[in-house]
């Protein structure tokens, strides 16, 4: 049996880049204080939401990855023997940006990136106007933990990233994010938003037989006009919640997982062994006219 314990820390964030890496520095420390081995933390954790308006004067919070964060979590990671999942706001060059998230192994090696590949343009949302979509390819990586899937945010609504990644062999998809509800909102269509975005996770570990670990952040931002919905938690391979956030609240929260639960699911309900790749071929398109 495998066993690994995971550190999910749940954070609102200000304007002030340096208290926010500071409550995630904490936020590390609690849960690799608790036995967490692998700390994820959430999409973009450094700042604000930025992407709620196009303004030019927010690429300037964009930074070189590897670079001074990540040179900072590293030696973190290296000092509590953890591995840290980092999402970034990544400067890549001049004029081109990336919503990206960097992987520090326990000792504190940066073991490399992944470019967020779906890039969305909602109300509020407005990441195209920030991001380049990622051409690193779905990635995994091997921590001295766990060989371990890393996708973003918008990523989540799309069964084929959690599918190739866990083709390449990732034992845990994790999903750093930054979602919420419109306050203006009424409950009954917060409640369905919510539970759509469970779902679709809860799907992908059961379609692929992997645990997912998602990491949100929560409150207010927008000056009170958006509220992030908080809800982190982690699904075992066939869907049921380990572990569940509340909507409020900044939780720092360690869950263990039994890898070995792959297995055995995929054993007793064989999606992978059935699949019919050789009938595929049409998802490549658009659109089937």
């Amino acid at each position: 049996m495998k066993k690994v314990k995971v550190g999910m820390v749940q954070m609102s964030c200000t304007a002030e880049v340096g208290s926010n890496l500071e409550k995630a520095i904490k936020g590390i420390r609690e849960t690799a204080a608790s036995g967490a081995q692998i700390v994820c933390l959430q999409e973009l954790f450094t700042s604000l939401y930025f992407c709620d308006v196009e303004d030019y004067e927010n690429f300037k919070l964009a930074e070189s990855i590897p670079g001074n964060t990540t040179n900072i979590l590293g030696k973190l990671a290296k000092e509590l023997n953890v591995v840290i999942i980092a999402s970034l706001f990544e400067k890549r060059t001049e004029g081109i940006y990336h919503n990206t998230t960097a992987v520090l192994d326990a000792d504190g090696t940066y073991l490399g990136k992944y470019r967020k590949m779906h890039i969305p343009d909602d109300p509020a949302f407005y990441e195209k106007f920030y991001f380049t979509p990622g051409d690193l390819g779905y990635k995994i990586f091997e921590t001295k933990f766990a060989k371990i899937g890393v996708l973003i945010c918008w990523d989540q609504w799309y069964p084929e990233a959690a599918r190739i990644t866990s083709l390449m062999g990732a034992e845990i998809l994790f999903y750093p994010t930054a979602i919420g509800w419109a306050t203006a909102q009424d409950e009954e269509t917060n409640k369905e938003q919510y539970n759509a975005w469970q779902t679709m996770q809860r799907a992908h570990a059961v379609s692929n037989g992997v645990h997912v670990v998602s990491v949100n952040r929560v409150g207010f931002e927008q000056d009170g006009a958006m509220k992030f919905w908080g809800g982190s938690f982690v699904s075992n391979p066939f869907g049921s919640l380990l572990y569940l956030a509340s909507h409020d609240n900044e939780e720092n929260k360690v869950v263990e997982l039994d890898l070995s639960k792959t297995d055995f699911y995929r054993t007793h309900w064989p999606f992978l062994r059935d699949r019919r790749i050789d009938s595929y071929q049409p998802i490549t398109k658009r659109y089937i006219d």
